[in-house]
């Protein structure tokens, strides 16, 4: 029953902060730190796999019509060798080229970061610096601007952007959503495009975990049914997170998740000074 909890509390943790801007590989680190959890299954790639599998369903279902019009968009236009004007067209190709820059990071330092920056230490200094990074974009944006006019150039930033977030306590939301505010987007505009550009993105995390498992790099986890339920909750906290926030933001800024960060990062100073 306590690994069905935890399943249950890690899959909700990973739902809401894999689309709030607080960083989801943070918490699922300082969550289990904090509690004293030591089930290995709780920390095992088998559970990551489905914790994200669950968000990227919610992507998806959340977002079914956009991509119902974008994959065969695409495609299309690789068909005909031709963007045009279809503004489906255009903005599936800005989504491919913010790929680009997670693929490449993370199959350069994927390894490296999973195995040196996971301490709650070093997760608390980059929520803080992270949240410096958001207040400021999130002021010294123009907001003028939609979705409908970046560039390939600043969709590429945004996407260099999102692959920081590879470091636990970046946050892959919040940073790439800072990065559209500095480029004028409005809130709602750039925490859809974060959005859109994020199942790809965790898609291919997903699929890069699991053929570790398949390859053996890492012992599966028996537990079966934590892991359905782990799934359901992510599945399920992450849908409420992306309508509420993309509500939210449409009439308020990004402080309170500043907020939220600064104090988070306090409270795991104060654990890690007397532990």
């Amino acid at each position: 029953m306590d690994t069905l909890i935890q399943a249950t509390v890690m899959g909700i943790v990973q739902g809401l902060t894999e689309f709030l801007p607080i960083s989801s590989s943070g918490h699922l680190i300082i969550v289990p730190a904090l509690l004293g959890w030591t089930d290995p299954f709780i920390t095992s790639l088998a559970f990551s796999v489905m914790l994200h599998m669950g968000t990227l369903v919610a992507l998806l279902a959340y977002f079914w019509r956009d991509w119902a019009a974008l994959v065969p968009a695409f495609f299309a236009s690789i068909r005909d060798r031709t963007v045009g004007n279809d503004p489906d067209r255009r903005l599936a190709w800005l989504l491919a080229v913010t790929t680009i820059p997670a693929i490449v990071l993370g199959v350069l330092l994927n390894d490296v970061i999973e195995n040196n920056v996971r301490e709650p230490g070093t997760v608390a200094v980059l929520l803080i610096v992270a949240a410096g990074l958001m207040w400021v974009a999130d002021r010294w944006s123009k907001r003028s601007r939609d979705v409908d006019s970046l560039t390939v150039p600043e969709a590429f930033g945004i996407g260099c952007a999102q692959a920081l977030a590879l470091f636990p306590g970046v946050s892959r939301s919040g940073i790439s959503i800072s990065a559209g505010r500095v480029l004028g987007l409005e809130r709602p505009a750039a925490a859809r495009f974060s959005f859109l550009m994020a199942a790809p993105v965790i898609a291919g995390a997903g699929a890069w975990e699991a053929l570790k498992l398949i390859r053996g790099q890492e012992p599966a986890a028996a537990e079966p049914v934590a892991i359905v339920v782990g799934f359901i909750a992510a599945l399920v906290s992450g849908l409420l997170a992306i309508h509420y926030l993309l509500r939210y933001l449409a009439r308020h800024s990004l402080d309170v998740f500043v907020i939220y960060r600064l104090v988070l990062a306090a409270l795991v100073l104060l654990w890690v000074a007397v532990h």
